[in-house]
């Protein structure tokens, strides 16, 4: 199973069954809405990692609504808007607001499956990113309190030594005695 879902938001009953089938066959979880008030409620309700939306659709909610709505719940939602009426100032616009691309009427699924395909592998490598960054987080936890251990340890041994220094400088002692003296202190970890 792919591990994408997507929502298709098309008011062609025609598309939305197409889209289903086909992204079915292809093993994607597909959700379906006819219009963008449907899409905008699925999107509240569901977790959805790509919509597909027609960007002209009847009512006050087209694509570029159901892209800004769905980029306002969740920036990482990708957005595919799906047009018969191509315009380069409408591609510019919806790239602008988050979409992440831009598809003309008829569907090209082959060009369609590709992007999935590329939203889906750019969503496995930030997944593994943030892997790496946990687990680095993890190592340096480690490795900064095992420095702390060893900066202690050291001021510890520094300190031994420093007394032993001491110990055998001292003129009133005699050899033995600066000898144990000695040996307690290195015996004596406290």
């Amino acid at each position: 199973m792919n591990d994408l879902t997507i929502l298709v938001v098309d008011d062609d009953p025609v598309i939305r069954r197409l889209l289903e089938q086909r992204l079915g066959k292809e093993n994607y979880e597909v959700l379906l809405a006819e219009d963008g008030y449907i899409g905008n409620e699925i999107l509240s309700k569901e977790h959805v990692d790509v919509v597909l939306t027609d960007l002209m659709m009847p009512g006050d909610i087209g694509g570029i609504e159901v892209l800004e709505f769905a980029k306002e719940l969740e920036r990482n939602i990708e957005v595919i808007l799906i047009t018969a009426h191509s315009s380069v100032d409408t591609a510019v616009e919806a790239m602008k607001k988050g979409a992440s691309d831009y598809l003309q009427k008829p569907i090209n699924f082959t060009e369609l499956f590709l992007r999935l395909e590329k939203i889906s592998t750019m969503r496995s490598i930030m997944r593994n990113a943030e892997d790496l960054r946990q687990a680095m987080d993890v190592t340096e936890s480690a490795a900064a309190y095992t420095i702390q251990n060893l900066e202690m340890t050291a001021e510890t041994l520094q300190s031994k030594l420093d007394k032993i220094e001491d110990t055998l400088n001292d003129d009133q002692m005699d050899p033995e005695t600066k000898v144990a003296t000695s040996k307690d202190i290195m015996n004596n970890w406290s």
